[in-house]
């Protein structure tokens, strides 16, 4: 008997010192972990579930296309993952809609053995079904010809099954039952929350996701509810009404209204009980969404190269959703692309370059290298141009890209040194000698190789501290006294691990001198749009600029940045202020950048140590199409923005732990 098919899962028990390589993608950066909110994947299918089966062999040719995208996405997020099916054309009392959640070690695995199992079992008690498409498709869950997939980080508050995407909301009429998933975050959820219970309704909990599904639903009922009126008028039946109500209802209406008042980073997806989807895109394009069409498949996703992989298709067919857009396809399978919402200047994470979506897209490939080829001039103005005794190398594997940039960069710089060296010897040099000039190269080593079933479980700082010290290896034996070590990684942002591992780490090996290198800037503001960095007093760049301020007796700018605060607490979003910034204005970037070297050495560290960042400038040299960079400028794509960072020094101000929005 024929049987679904996905790759072998790992199952058994795990011990707490215990993790997977995959488990571990993103979990320790020289600078502690940063998380990000999600990763979607959405496919229609536009043929009948019999054309996959003929053409494919497998009437479940989306369920195992939606496992791949998800895999692929896993990057994204490992903390939770979920799934949900929509089936086309069923009969009453057939169930159409089929989810499930897991928040287990491996979600993304357990929702699809739990899947492969529902399958297998009935098809094992149902032989008859093997060959029998329509069978299937009545009688086993999880198949349909509409998919939507989610995987997310539990950035903030309990990480329960219950706040796992997607999330259902459901009705007995099928055009109101709504499905939901989204990568995004809301700045104003108080303000939309306020908004659904002056229409009268009760949400169940103050959560943007709830909040956003019920904003969508309270205008898709309304919706619903004036085409059903208009259909009576007509003279059509209620039985008549339903496939009606399905042709007429305009997604992109319900949509625009729906999010008039969004403020945040999004991309929003959707399915409707009756087979509609859509993805929306929030205006300043801050968080990715791409979509490819045949005449087979629609498809969305927030990375490209996951939809180039998984559909074998050409960079070129994969495009980007445009800011403040929604592709929409309706039940019928015509798809089109609608603006929804007025576009604002393109603002698109750079964070999303930088460090969180996959390396394998041929644009952020290419960014990352320039990235670490910017760097460079830094680099070797630190070691003082001595490349002869420096070694190189980066922490995490996310960081080897920028490094292969950084790497050409000083291959140039030696090729142009050999070319003058032999210039000047005016045709004079021995073989030996040419031989000797042209033999030095960049001294490339692996110095720092990750224990992937190390897990630090102890959260008693003093005991974690030293677990955490032994997360990496280091090869011993390639570094001499005399020697720097330059290490990059992707960005710099609470500086506890590096301080209190990686140097330390570092500095074992006894070079004279640790250059730490960062492809970001100075991360200075909390981000808001769904990026786990929402307190300034994290940040190692906050710290020093305090420092700073203490060290040159103007620490009364903070007390002065406070009091411009509260005065905003009361003012509408749009004519909030960011005026933290003044905490930095006093200072060069160089200057917080050696303060940032000083609080993360210790006395103990006997090399020098100097922490070089990337300039902003550069940043949007090496990623033109993503300039959103508030994290290390405070200019926020969005009013919520100065808002949330005007909360933020509130909150450190007072000692209050809570989160900003």
């Amino acid at each position: 008997m024929a049987r679904f098919f996905y790759p072998e899962f790992i199952s058994g028990y795990f011990s707490i010192f215990e993790t997977t390589q995959q488990n571990l993608t993103h979990t320790t950066t020289m600078s502690d972990a940063l998380k990000h909110e999600c990763g979607i994947a959405l496919i229609r299918l536009l043929k009948p579930l019999e054309y996959y089966k003929e053409k494919y062999g497998s009437a479940f040719y989306g369920v195992n296309k939606m496992y791949l995208m998800m895999e692929k996405q896993h990057n994204r997020g490992q903390d939770g993952a979920g799934f949900a099916s929509i089936k086309l054309d069923t009969n009453p009392g057939e169930r159409y809609i089929s989810r499930v959640r897991s928040i287990a070690q491996q979600p993304i695995q357990d929702i699809f053995s739990q899947i492969n199992e529902r399958i297998n079992e009935e098809l094992t008690h149902n032989p008859e079904y093997q060959n029998n498409v329509e069978a299937q498709k009545k009688n086993i869950p999880y198949i349909g010809e509409l998919l939507l997939g989610h995987v997310r980080y539990g950035t903030f508050g309990k990480n329960s099954v219950e706040s796992v995407h997607p999330f259902l909301r459901q009705n007995n009429w099928m055009h109101r039952n709504l499905i939901v998933a989204g990568n995004f975050n809301m700045t104003n959820v108080s303000e939309l929350f306020d908004n659904l219970v002056n229409i009268g309704q009760h949400p169940k909990e103050k959560a943007d996701t709830i909040t956003v599904m019920e904003k969508i639903g309270h205008f898709l009922d309304d919706a619903v509810t004036k085409i059903y009126k208009d259909l009576k008028k007509e003279g059509y039946s209620k039985a008549e009404c339903s496939p009606l109500i399905a042709e007429r209802l305009k997604v992109g209406k319900i949509l625009k209204r729906a999010a008039k008042n969004w403020d945040g980073g999004y991309a929003m997806a959707g399915l409707l009980g009756h087979g509609d989807s859509f993805v929306l895109r929030d205006p300043a394009g801050i968080r990715p969404a791409y979509y490819y069409k045949d005449d087979e498949v629609v498809v969305v996703a927030s990375e490209r190269p996951v939809i180039q992989t998984v559909f074998n298709v050409d960079f070129d067919d994969v495009k980007e959703l445009d800011p403040g857009h929604a592709i929409i396809t309706k039940k019928s399978g015509q798809t089109s692309i609608k603006k929804i919402l007025e576009p604002l200047e393109r603002k698109a994470c750079s964070f999303e370059r930088i460090y969180f979506s996959r390396g394998s897209d041929a644009e952020i490939y290419k960014e990352r290298k320039e990235l670490g080829r910017l760097l460079m001039p830094k680099v070797l103005e630190a070691i003082d141009h001595d490349t002869k005794n420096s070694v190189f190398s980066f922490i995490p594997n996310t960081a080897e890209t920028s490094f292969f940039g950084m790497i050409d960069t000083v291959e140039e710089y030696l090729n142009q040194r050999k070319t003058q060296a032999i210039l000047d010897g005016e045709g004079k040099l021995s073989a030996e000698r040419v031989t000797e000039i042209l033999s030095e190269r960049p001294r490339i080593e692996k110095i720092a190789i990750k224990d992937v079933k190390l897990r630090t479980f102890i959260t008693e700082d003093s005991s974690r501290d030293d677990l955490v010290a032994h997360v990496y290896d280091v090869t011993y034996g390639v570094i001499k006294p005399s020697d720097n070590l330059v290490i990059i990684d992707d960005s710099i942002v609470r500086g506890t691990t590096l301080k209190k591992s990686i140097i330390k780490m570092m500095d074992r090996l006894q070079p004279k001198k640790i250059v730490v290198v960062s492809s970001a800037p100075q991360i200075r503001y909390p981000d808001c749009y769904g990026i786990d960095m929402a307190n300034l007093e994290s940040l190692i760049a906050f710290r020093a600029a305090l420092e700073l301020l203490k060290d040159n007796d103007k620490y009364h700018i903070v007390e002065e940045v406070y009091t411009k605060c509260k005065a905003q607490v009361d003012l509408k979003d749009k004519d909030v202020k960011n005026f933290v910034k003044e905490i930095y204005d006093n200072f060069s970037d160089e200057e917080i950048s050696d303060k940032i070297s000083e609080l993360l050495s210790d006395e103990d560290v006997n090399a020098e140590v100097k922490i070089i960042f990337q300039p902003v400038d550069n940043l949007h040299k090496a990623c033109p199409k993503n300039l959103g960079d508030w994290y290390f400028t405070g200019n926020y794509p969005t009013v919520g923005g100065n808002r949330v960072v005007n909360k933020a020094f509130i909150n450190f101000y007072e000692g209050n732990k809570e989160r900003a929005y």
